[in-house]
């Protein structure tokens, strides 16, 4: 109304300048007559509308306003952070504490077997150790690739190839019921990823669909070389140019409202004991921490597809690997040589095993409980064969003495043994020289990792 009453004055006020040349009193009145209806409709309706005109907040009220909107929406993402950490926090004690059952059950079967003089009954106990202790293991390196602080490995990586390497794999996982079809795409492109990582990431996806589909259904991986723009990707992915690895199934989907949540830790939508709910968590970590992203579309009764989006190169040039050293059992000596190791490892009983072990397969060790002390024995000009540090050290972290050892000695071998090292060891660039050994490992491992590096080192001699 209030656009009718401005618009028929201007008319009028045009009208009344017409006037002066042409007598249109008539339409002249018409207009004056529904100007007066207009502004006596709008003072009508501006008269019973200025309560609420006068109700309206000022501008230092809109402003308050606004700041308790936002505090008020801080506190709901605490709360919903806070939420989810005690969910984690939550699941991770669950699963410890069962680990802990088994492993202390079992101690305490193995001293009572002692104690009545029957050592040699205490071979399903050890057993029930040892799987314990895996479960553990694979819980944490889990919470490490969701909190994308695992140490990656990253090499150069065909896609085709490795998704055609776990084809038996994932056919004896996903059983006969199950049918598995491959579409791997023709690339001009690599990635640089932790292979061992991507294929337990496609593993847990595959398991997680085969759980969708109890009756049967089709599983089908794709490979293809996708160009990415800001409308894919989100505000930590660079555009540029991706190898897409898509992973479908038929099975029951999942609704929308729970689709949000499925790559929280310890959530999942399987019945209790069929699920730890950290497979997806651990896919979604270990993308991030590569670079990429992971993307999950789904509905009830539509399957679901999950794709994961890795940074693509160019092929890099490189001579052929030579072949692997053969590693022998640890109760030979290293190769006939009894080399000079720097052990440096500030837990004592941690230290203690790996010296242990070392003796037993014929080396002379030199300990270290911090970096300090490990540096001052690389600056004395002490002879060395090796260096063993672990990474996170106090005083001087692992990467900081292996750095000074390549110094004092070029051509040292050195090992690297990492747990949990911070952002410093995410993603160790290693020196054609340098290895990792994640913890926990096994004594074997570490005597079969100390002979490959001796054979290595004299293959090269």
């Amino acid at each position: 109304m209030f656009a009718a009453f401005i618009l028929l004055c201007g008319t009028t006020h045009w009208l009344d300048l017409f006037t002066l040349w042409a007598p249109l009193y008539g339409l002249q009145g018409l207009v004056k007559a529904a100007t007066a209806i207009a502004s006596i409709a709008t003072a009508v309706a501006l008269w019973w509308s200025l309560p609420n005109f006068l109700a309206l907040p000022s501008v230092e009220q809109l402003r308050h306003a606004n700041a308790a909107l936002l505090a008020s929406e801080e506190r709901l993402a605490h709360a919903q952070k806070m939420e989810a950490l005690g969910q984690l926090t939550g699941g991770i004690a669950h699963d410890f504490n069962n680990v802990l059952q088994v492993i202390v059950g079992s101690l305490n079967v193995i001293e009572r077997q002692i104690a009545l003089g029957r050592a040699n009954a205490i071979d399903r106990p050890l057993e029930a150790i040892r799987k314990a202790s895996n479960t553990a293991s694979s819980l944490t390196n889990r919470m490490l690739a969701f909190s994308r602080r695992q140490t990656l490995l990253p090499r150069e990586v065909e896609p085709n190839k490795l998704v055609a390497g776990m084809e038996e794999m994932l056919r004896r996982t996903l059983g006969p019921q199950i049918d598995l079809d491959l579409c791997l795409g023709l690339h001009r492109w690599r990635v640089t990823c932790d292979p061992s990582q991507l294929e337990s990431a496609l593993l847990n996806l595959a398991i997680n669909a085969r759980d969708a589909m109890p009756l049967g259904g089709v599983l089908k991986i794709t490979t293809a070389d996708r160009t990415l723009t800001t409308e894919l990707s989100d505000p930590d992915l660079q555009p540029g140019d991706y190898v897409e690895i898509e992973v479908t199934d038929s099975g029951v989907g999942i609704s929308h409202d729970l689709l949000g949540r499925v790559f929280e830790p310890f959530f999942t939508t399987k019945p209790i004991g069929q699920g730890t709910g950290l497979g997806l968590s651990q896919v979604y970590g270990f993308v991030k921490q590569s670079g990429g992203l992971v993307r999950i579309e789904s509905a009830p009764g539509e399957g679901t597809r999950a794709r994961i989006y890795l940074p693509a190169h160019a092929p890099i040039p490189c001579p052929a690997a030579e072949d692997l050293p053969s590693v022998e059992s640890i109760d030979s000596p290293c190769a006939g040589h009894r080399g000079k190791i720097l052990v440096v490892e500030d837990q004592e009983e941690v230290r203690s095993q790996i010296v242990g072990t070392l003796t037993e397969i014929g080396c002379v060790t030199i300990e270290a409980g911090d970096g300090p002390a490990g540096l001052k024995i690389i600056e004395s000009g002490e002879p060395l064969d090796l260096l063993i540090s672990d990474v996170g050290l106090p005083g001087l972290s692992g990467l900081q003495l292996a750095e000074a050892a390549r110094a004092a000695h070029p051509n040292l071998p050195i090992l690297l043994i990492t747990g949990y090292a911070g952002k410093s060891a995410e993603t160790l660039q290693l020196a054609p020289n340098t290895e990792v050994l994640r913890k926990p490992f096994t004594l074997d491992e570490l005597a079969a990792k100390v002979q490959a590096t001796f054979q290595r080192t004299a293959r090269a001699e």
